[in-house]
């Protein structure tokens, strides 16, 4: 398999096992670089193996139905991939505050639902993640859990 199509295989697995309905925080330590930054819009910057698995404990702790997919093909060049998505949960679980500075969180089990899309590129060098960089609609996901209210 070529250089490419290696990266594409590494981020399937991530998107499936890190993002997808059923995770495997394994997966951080056997794909993610020891100093992997994942940076969202929605999201304060996280940065290394146990900061990226404690984000995702408390996500699901919040959203434990939350589940992501891909929506189109993987698109490959060079240590670059770029993946399109969708996904969302139902905040059924702990409260939840993990926004950028500025925005005020959802106390416990609101039963408000989000369902947004995104765009993410993320850099595999020797078979690790060591960005992911994602462009979501967090508009709509702070719209949608009324942490931004309509004009």
């Amino acid at each position: 398999m070529s250089k490419e199509e290696d990266n594409k295989a590494v981020v399937v697995r991530w998107f499936t096992e890190f993002w997808g309905k059923d995770v495997n925080l394994d997966v951080v330590d056997e794909i993610a670089h020891p100093d992997m930054l994942l940076q969202y819009s929605l999201h304060e910057p996280r940065r290394g193996r146990e900061d990226i698995k404690a984000f995702m404990t408390d996500f699901r702790a919040a959203f434990p139905d939350l589940n992501f997919w891909g929506t189109a093909d993987l698109i490959a060049e060079g240590d670059y991939v770029v993946g399109q998505w969708e996904g969302g949960g139902t905040h059924t679980g702990a409260a939840w505050d993990d926004l950028l500075p500025g925005y005020e969180g959802l106390p416990a089990a609101t039963g408000l639902k989000m369902h947004f899309t995104g765009k993410t590129v993320l850099k595999v060098v020797d078979g690790l993640i060591v960005e992911e960089n994602g462009l979501d609609d967090g508009l709509t996901a702070m719209m949608q859990l009324g942490l931004i209210k309509k004009a």
